[in-house]
This record gives C-alpha cells, structure tokens and sequence, in this order.
C-alpha cells in the first residue's frame, strides 16, 4: 500500500500554482510556478528576461501580493523606462539598486566592486536586509552574472547562492534570478534552482528575428517540453505554447457537405467531410485558390464560420477576382461569419500561427479553413522536417475539433517535370490533383480527385472550367494520359467543354 494513503498518515497535498503573469508560460508550466521556491530565467541580452520579471512581480501586485525587484545591472531609471515602453507602472512595486554610487566610484578601489571578499558578503547582507524590511512574495534578482563576478571563485558563488536561496525559503519568497548566460559553462544555477527557464532569439537572414523558450527542468510539476515561439510585444511577453494535438480530442459527427459545385461534389464522392482535410496541389494558376474559395462559400452560404489564411496574394485582388468569378465575399466579412487574414511569412513563427487557428476554432466558432498557401508558410519553418511534424499537429487538431480544412500547395514548372516543396499528401484525408493540357490549341485545365479516406470518390479525370459562373466540371476525359508524370495528353474523342459562360456543362 502506498504510505501516502495508508491509515495513520497524512496525505501529501499538491501545492497550489502561482501565475507567471504569462498566460502561455502558465499553460506550458501546467498551470504556473510552485510557491515559495528559487527559478532560474536565463537568456542573452535582448530575450526579455527583465520584462519576464517585471510581468511576473505585477501580476503579484494585482494579486495582493507584494514584490521586490534588486538589480545590479540595471538603474531604477533604466526599469522605469522599461515598463513605460509597455504602458505599465512601477509604483507599486519596490526597487532595491545594489549598485550605488559609492560602489561605482572608480576612485575607492581599482575595480568597479570594492575586493570581492567584502563585496559579494555586503551585497548579501544588503539584500537581506532588504527582504527582511519589506517582507516580500515575489522577488525578481538581476542578475546573477553580477554576482558571479564579485565571488571570482565556483565554490565561494554556488555557497552564495545557496545561502540566499535558503533565506528565501526560509522566508516564503517566490523568487526569479535572471541570468544573461555570459557563462555558458556555468551549471550552478541549474542545480541549485528548483526550475530553469530558458529564452532565446535567434537572427534570420531575413525577417523578423524568432524568440523561443525552453523549460530545461522543473521539480515536481509536469510542463510541456520542447521548444516554444514567443514575441516580445508592446504589452510585454506574449508566449505560444507548442500545440499538441492529443490533448485537444473533441467529439462531432461527422458529416458531408457540399461544396457548391455539382461536378466537383460528384468527384469527392458526394463533397467535403466535417473534420477532414483537404490538399489542392497544382502549378500556379490553375485554379487552386478559386476552387478552394467556391468551397468555402458554400460553407459561408450554410451559416458557418470560416477563415481564410491568405499567404501569397493580395487582399484586393483575392477580393476582385472572386467577384469576377461569381464569388462575392465582402458581405460575408462585413457580417463577421468570413475572417480573412493577409499573412507575412517573414514576421509570423509557426507557433503564433498554431495559436491563431486555436483562437479561430477555441474563441470564434469558426468551421471551415483554408491556408493558402503552404509554399509561403513554409518559408517561417527552420526545415522541411519541422513543417511536416508542425502540420500533423495543425490537421490532427483541427480534424479532432470537426473543422474542415483546404490546403494549397503549389507546384514548380507548368509542363514536363512538376515538383513540390514539401510532400504533405500523405498528411491530407482527400488530395485533388489539378493539371494543365493542350487541346485544339487552346491550354485547358484538368481535375482529378487521387485520394480520399472519407468517401468513395470518383477515379476519373474531368476538365475544369474557371468562368463568371464559377467552378464548371466536364464530362470524364476518357482518353487522358499522363497526367500524374506532368506530360498529359488526350487522345479521346470527348468533347471539350465551351468556353462561352452560358452554356451548360
């Protein structure tokens, strides 16, 4: 029998989580920081490490609780101007600056600290001292690489830090110490802290730079691993937990509905299947986005929510040449049931944009996806691999949370050898495949539907027409070949469709 629970004994009570003031560090930590415990926040200059701890010490101050921040690198002025720039106020906290004047005087001794065997004991005193007058819950120290110079010996500093992480227990202090890892050798923090978050920013070439945390270790709590994007806004730390797809199972019944085009109906074996995925994969302009679009607006005309992930064109020309195509959609933006979002793939990480289709399905409702296109979200991934573990996350959690989801991929090259970027088709539950071929001199467009988990669809290949009437499906292509090597040919006898608008397929 376990001892915790048998007769005589007391059972041991989990502690009760305290807020980071970071929503998204919470969800990754499992609901926050144990109380009363040291944490190490460590990162090179410019991660955010000093906008971390001033979140974290007013969030204790909307909560009732008091907060300390002492700093050895950093002035009073200098915080201010800090918590200014994100429209915060610092009054209700205390600022204790250890690194005074007097200290600072180059004329006492021959270096910026008076010798190090007083100075790191007075520094210590100094912050006791502190602690003890104000009393406390939450403490922010910055930094420790201070500290650190002033010990000039490993064992001197890790019996330091011991002494005050005892004091501070001693005392119920949550407390952060920032670390601006000018040691990368140096693994005494981590030993001796009870939790180690870690910050970093990595330059691209082009672009926005991409910030990422990583909780290294944490004691007693179960918390998310790997790698997690973040953004350092106006507002402060704003962290997007790595999504996980099987910790989101939901329960719908999964449906079929009708994508607005007779013809392409017929091909999916009768249309789109609620909480399926489906991949548009051809060369560029041959009718992906418009195909996708009369898809979506059948699920607009049904009263769903819908979003659109528009990576590649413009806003006012996705919206001119929908009209063009017998598909208005300003109505449907303006009632609120179409969200439409123009997305820069140098300024968004892939976590940011997870979050955004959490917030689409978790806080508006919405139903029906499409991300166009893949090609251009690529390019925010580190690496082909990474796209494709990101991906399964996305589809698998949107496939969970019966949304119906269409995926653009383009293809290099028009004729001949066509290739992808990434190979996503084994991802998608339904994979269409569009090609261009020659007839009669004239270039026409060809559709075929090569994969679908849901339905039985037709295994036929159709002519696609793109007018003012919309989407138009042919009658089946009886002698088309080589569609699938990039070379199709038609040597039947079907007629092609016309390309006066009016006449019906």
């Amino acid at each position: 029998m376990n001892s915790a629970t048998s007769p005589g004994s007391t059972p041991i009570q989990a502690s009760p989580r305290m807020s980071t003031g970071i929503p998204g560090l919470d969800d990754i930590l499992g609901g926050g920081l144990t109380p009363r415990r040291v944490y190490l926040v460590e990162g090179t200059p410019g991660t955010g490490k000093t906008t971390l701890g001033l979140q974290f010490l007013l969030d204790g101050v909307a909560r009732g609780e008091s907060g300390l921040y002492i700093t050895l690198s950093e002035t009073a002025e200098e915080l201010k101007a800090v918590a200014a720039s994100h429209g915060w106020s610092l009054d209700a906290l205390a600022i204790h600056e250890l690194a005074s004047d007097e200290v600072l005087d180059l004329d006492s001794q021959q270096s910026v600290f008076h010798p190090s065997e007083v100075e790191l004991g007075e520094t210590t005193r100094k912050v006791m001292d502190e602690v003890d007058n104000l009393k406390p819950k939450r403490v922010v120290f910055d930094s420790m690489s201070e500290m650190r110079l002033l010990a000039q010996n490993p064992l001197r500093y890790r019996r330091q830090i011991l002494a005050l992480k005892q004091f501070f227990a001693a005392r119920a202090c949550t407390v952060l110490l920032l670390d601006d890892k000018t040691s990368a050798a140096d693994q005494h923090l981590h030993s001796i802290a009870h939790g180690v978050v870690s910050l970093e920013q990595m330059p691209k070439e082009f672009g926005k730079e991409r910030r990422r945390v990583n909780i290294v270790k944490m004691r007693g709590i179960r918390f998310r691993g790997g790698y997690h994007d973040y953004n350092l806004e106006t507002g402060g730390i704003v962290m997007y937990p790595r999504l996980v797809a099987a910790e989101h199972m939901g329960d719908f019944a999964p449906a079929i509905s009708s994508t607005g085009a007779d013809g392409f109906d017929a091909l999916l074996g009768g249309g789109l299947v609620r909480g399926t995925n489906t991949l548009m994969v051809g060369p560029s302009g041959i009718g992906k986005t418009t195909l996708s679009v009369r898809c979506m607006l059948a699920a607009l005309e049904r009263g769903e929510t819908a979003s659109f992930y528009l990576f590649d064109e413009g806003m006012g020309t996705f919206f001119a040449r929908s009209a063009a195509l017998g598909m208005e959609l300003r109505p449907y933006v303006a009632s609120g049931l179409l969200r439409i979002a123009h997305v820069d793939p140098a300024e968004l990480s892939p976590g940011e944009f997870a979050q955004k289709l959490r917030d689409d399905v978790e806080l508006h409702g919405v139903k029906f996806i499409v991300i166009d296109s893949l090609n251009a979200y690529m390019q925010a991934m580190p690496g082909e691999h990474y796209l494709t573990l990101q991906m399964h996350e996305l589809l698998s959690y949107l496939n969970q949370q019966g949304v119906t989801t269409v995926l653009v991929l383009g293809q290099h090259g028009l004729i001949g050898e066509v290739r992808t970027d990434v190979d996503l088709s084994y991802l998608s539950d339904t994979t269409v495949l569009l090609r261009f071929f020659e007839s009669n001199g004239r270039l026409r467009r060809a559709l075929t539907v090569i994969k679908s988990r849901a339905a039985t669809h037709a295994l036929t290949i159709h002519e696609l027409q793109l007018n003012n009437e919309g989407v138009r499906i042919g009658s089946p292509l009886e002698g088309f070949e080589g569609v699938l090597t990039g070379l199709p040919s038609y040597r039947g006898n079907t007629p092609m469709m016309s390309t006066e608008p009016n006449v019906a397929t």
